[in-house]
């Protein structure tokens, strides 16, 4: 994939997954992971960057063999912005793939 597509998506796809459940970071990557090539590490950037904005609460969890799993969980503000989000992203895609599709018309010319 793309890194730039990556790189512009990616905090959508963290609210995503968000959205319907809370998840502590390294089940986030997991599940992330098994879709798309992603660092732990830039992931937990943004899981700070959006906990810091707002978006995200966290609390702990105790396991039991080992140390406590701090899980994330959207707040209001993140589920409103996980949806503009969202239209905002299915807006990109509906104008992208008019220009590819016009594109090719140009080209049967």
């Amino acid at each position: 994939m793309n890194a730039q597509f990556k790189k512009g998506v990616l905090e959508l796809v963290v609210l995503a997954q968000l959205k319907s459940k809370d998840q502590y970071g390294y089940q986030l990557t997991e599940t992330i992971s098994k879709s798309m090539d992603v660092a732990t590490g830039t992931l937990y950037l943004i899981l700070k960057r959006l906990k810091d904005e707002g978006y995200f609460e966290t609390y702990l969890v105790e396991t039991a063999g080992g140390p406590a799993r701090k899980y994330y969980r959207l707040t209001d503000a993140g589920k409103d912005h996980y949806d503009s989000m969202k239209k905002g992203w299915f807006d990109f895609v509906f104008m992208v793939e008019h220009l590819i599709e016009n594109e090719k018309g140009n080209n049967n010319e």
